[in-house]
């Protein structure tokens, strides 16, 4: 038996996801559905499932919950949710620019910045809340040993590879300024491949980690490329760019006095970190397509 379900293709950056309405559509098994769909030959293609739904909280406005292309939950997304907020003004399902989304995370707060003729987004900035380095008691605490890699890592004297959860793990590794290459990380495919998913799956992290390369390239702006935890290789990261932010500028490679913007693959994002000591998160969301697709039941 099958049903057909309405979706809707979105990307923040380039970190694109299928977006399906669950106040309107039931996804009995997101998990395989992530999987089925995201397959960028036989499936929608995406880097995963995002579902926009009832919230199980009177403190927040709607929910979101994400599925990366292989099939496990994730905590948050913070390119997902900027385009949640795009998703929900654009289609008429609320008319509020401050929109209380629910994540496995926690509750975050979505500022939509309308177009002049205040009928589209423009962009939107994302409360990402406060960012913690302290090593959860899930992980080991033991930093990988990255000398088996031959990166051509920064100073490791002054500046050192840095565990930060933005309400999901990532460990940033900062590069040589001198391996970057028409404003690309010389890390190639197959190495972001390779290394990434190692270091995802090292015993320092049980759950597993999101992982990201980052060199100084200028002011406050950081080149970027980035290895998903359950989905690869990604044309950006929200919570990933967060995290590179907030790396940079404990390692002192950037100023919090002023705005860092991080560069990724697919787009820039900017980063702020503030005095209330949250992390906001400000980028595009854009519409790719729609479309329907049959459910097996």
């Amino acid at each position: 038996m099958t049903k057909t379900i309405k979706f809707t293709k979105m990307h923040g950056a380039g970190n694109d996801y299928i977006y399906v309405n669950t106040l309107a559509y039931d996804i009995p098994d997101p998990n395989a559905a992530a999987i089925v769909w995201s397959h960028r030959h036989t499936g929608i293609g995406s880097d995963g499932l995002v579902l926009i739904g009832k919230t199980t909280t009177e403190e927040a406005d709607y929910r979101m919950r994400i599925f990366n292309a292989d099939g496990s939950e994730a905590m948050m997304c913070g390119n997902a949710s900027r385009c949640i907020g795009k998703y929900l003004y654009e289609k008429g399902l609320t008319k509020k620019t401050n929109i209380r989304l629910q994540t496995a995370s926690g509750i975050k707060i979505l500022n939509l910045h309308l177009t002049a003729d205040k009928q589209h987004i423009a962009s939107v900035t994302v409360d990402m809340l406060e960012p913690h380095m302290d090593v959860p008691e899930q992980f080991t605490g033991t930093i990988p040993d990255l000398s088996t890699y031959n990166l051509p890592l920064a100073d490791s004297k002054q500046i050192r590879p840095t565990f930060v959860s933005m309400g999901n793990p990532h460990f940033v590794v900062f590069i040589d300024k001198d391996k970057i290459k028409n404003k690309t990380l010389s890390l190639t495919d197959e190495e972001l491949t390779t290394i990434g998913k190692e270091l995802e799956h090292n015993a320092a992290f049980p759950e597993r980690c999101n992982i990201e390369f980052a060199c100084l390239t200028a002011d406050n702006h950081l080149r970027t490329r980035v290895w998903e935890r359950g989905s690869g290789i990604t044309m950006a990261c929200g919570t990933g760019a967060c995290a590179t932010a907030t790396a940079a500028i404990v390692n002192h490679l950037a100023d919090r006095s002023k705005p860092v913007e991080i560069e990724m693959d697919g787009g820039t994002l900017t980063i702020e970190w503030r005095n209330d000591n949250h992390i906001y998160m400000s980028g595009p969301a854009e519409f790719a397509y729609e479309g329907e697709i049959l459910l097996q039941q």
